[in-house]
């Protein structure tokens, strides 16, 4: 097999898996784990992957508007982590508003699993079906329905959340960065986010490490919006002094 051939199989690799491993595709092309760090090493220069310990994962385009389903599959490991680290934010008995994203709908399974008499605001058609077996209070802001996404947004679905004053609310995003805050790649779902931020009396923001030094298209908010970020890794020692200058409070 030739080199463009093997890396083009490493790129469905990592598009059906979200990572490989340099020990694994060593084995499945027989050739030597220096080779295959030289194919990460180029696609790496192209901008298709991001080298990390002993493999490799997928570059997404902080822009791009994935489907619901693509968004749920891609980093699960880490949103389950940081769902389980969320717990000790939340008490039973809480009203929180909640974000359409895959990351926020991982947390509120694991908090719909472990607390008592949740009220949930959410402009997610997702977690409707999920709390219903669960005996917890779910709030639809209505709207208008983008399938892509399974969320609702618009003037509706702003006015409703307008109308709550709720202990938490829980956000995810596309990217973090030191110099634009908060972003997201979505205009419409970033608008009610905006508007739930107001609303909460503390906002957590859902994060995985892959999330820092990226910038997408529409800014959410800066980082001082935020009273916590929750992460699956510890950040960086800039970031760390960077958040608890801002007064955000970092759980990994």
């Amino acid at each position: 097999m030739l080199g463009f051939e093997r890396r083009e199989k490493i790129i469905e690799f990592l598009r059906r898996d979200q990572k490989v491993f340099v020990a694994a595709l060593s084995s499945l092309f027989e050739v030597t784990e220096e080779t295959i760090r030289r194919d990460l090493e180029k696609l790496e220069k192209e901008g298709m992957v991001t080298r990390t310990y002993g493999g490799a994962v997928l570059n997404i385009h902080t822009n791009e508007d994935l489907s619901y389903q693509t968004r749920h599959t891609t980093n699960l490991p880490e949103k389950n982590e940081i769902a389980r680290k969320l717990a000790r934010l939340v008490s039973d008995g809480d009203t929180l508003m909640a974000d359409p994203s895959s990351t926020v709908f991982e947390a509120l399974r694991e908090l719909g699993n472990t607390k008592k008499n949740l009220t949930v605001i959410t402009n997610s058609s997702i977690i409707f079906t999920e709390y219903a077996k669960l005996g917890h209070t779910v709030i639809s802001t209505g709207g208008t329905l983008r399938p892509h996404s399974n969320s609702l947004v618009g003037a509706v679905a702003n006015e409703t959340a307008s109308k709550y004053v709720v202990d938490t609310a829980l956000f995810s995003c596309k990217g973090l960065s030191a110099e634009y805050g908060v972003t997201d790649s979505n205009e419409p779902e970033s608008e009610l986010k905006k508007v739930m931020l107001k609303q909460a009396r503390k906002t957590v923001l859902l994060a995985d490490h892959t999330k820092f030094d990226q910038v997408a298209f529409v800014k959410l908010f800066d980082l001082g919006a935020v009273d916590y970020v929750v992460t699956d890794r510890r950040p960086s020692d800039e970031w760390m002094e960077r958040l608890e200058l801002g007064g955000v409070e970092v759980l990994y």
